[in-house]
């Protein structure tokens, strides 16, 4: 089996299923394993992440207003690499090729490959596409395994923080400017990590924010995660957040509760690794209760 893959969650799961050398191709955001980094490139975007993210929010807001694709597939590379399975996704014109996109560019090709769409909006959800992902690559007994311990970590958070008293106000930022609130399985980490999100709704989009709401709001704890950025992109960009009125009057920056994550391994992706960014949030949220759960360099204290 042939397989390409035009979402970063999915190059994961393909390669948790121990398919990696089955993966002829990938989106250019896909960069986890390392290895990956010498497979072909099949996308391009309109937008790369050195821009400021005022910017980089108008261009893709501007281009999707005219129906426009953020994204570039090259059609006559996907044609060389004659795939069996192509993995994508509906649920983020924003975050990789759309799958009309993917459609369009299939045509072209001489046979009829399968297309996969993963679109998840929940913890479970992505569970679920890694369970099917195993059934379309004929892994079905090892995506089971996988899923199963991933649970289990997740039990095991949630074993501790039904029992606390106290549910901090946590804030996650998935965007810098404008800003964003983090939505789908983000408000869902934050309650099994034992905190409170009253911005963000479990199964719901990311939604952009006023900062007189963020102020209203009076988070105890901030979590940082720009979709796409790493810790050092994040902290290039901080003072679009800090120089705001009242940002130094917010309780969690009163309290030296605002942290930044890795957001593209642990939070923005679908992935197996979504597991991961709960045990960091369990952490930052009940540091009383967890440690030793945040890989290094994970996450950092604003």
């Amino acid at each position: 089996m042939r397989i390409v893959s035009l979402l970063p969650s999915a190059t994961e799961i393909v390669y948790e299923l121990g398919l990696g050398d089955r993966l002829v191709g990938v989106s250019h955001d896909c960069d986890w394993p390392p290895e990956v980094l010498h497979k072909p490139k099949l996308s391009q975007a309109v937008v790369h992440s050195d821009m400021p993210s005022a910017e980089i929010d108008q261009i893709v807001r501007e281009r999707l207003h005219s129906g426009l694709s953020v994204y570039h597939i090259d059609a006559e590379l996907l044609q060389k690499l004659k795939p069996d399975l192509i993995l994508t996704q509906e649920l983020c014109e924003v975050c990789a090729p759309s799958f009309d996109d993917v459609r369009q560019a299939v045509k072209l090709l001489h046979g009829q490959p399968k297309i996969v769409s993963l679109e998840p909006h929940t913890l479970e959800d992505i569970f679920d596409n890694i369970l099917t992902v195993g059934e379309v690559t004929s892994r079905e007994s090892l995506a089971e395994q996988i899923v199963a311990k991933l649970r289990q970590r997740v039990e095991r958070v949630c074993e501790q923080t039904e029992r606390v008293e106290h549910r901090p106000k946590v804030c996650c930022i998935e965007w810098l400017e404008p800003i964003m609130i983090g939505g789908h399985w983000v408000p869902q980490m934050i309650e099994y990590a034992g905190g409170e999100d009253w911005l963000g709704e479990i199964g719901q989009p990311s939604r952009y924010a006023d900062w007189e709401e963020i102020l209203t709001y009076n988070p105890d704890i901030i979590v940082l995660m720009p979709c796409g950025f790493s810790i050092e992109r994040t902290l290039r960009e901080i003072d679009v957040l800090t120089e705001l009125d009242g940002w130094e009057e917010l309780t969690a920056v009163k309290k030296n509760q605002v942290f930044i994550v890795e957001a593209s391994a642990y939070f923005n992706r679908p992935g197996p690794r979504i597991v991961t960014g709960l045990e960091i949030l369990a952490e930052i949220i009940h540091p009383e209760i967890f440690s030793g759960l945040a890989p290094a360099d994970a996450m950092m204290r604003l």
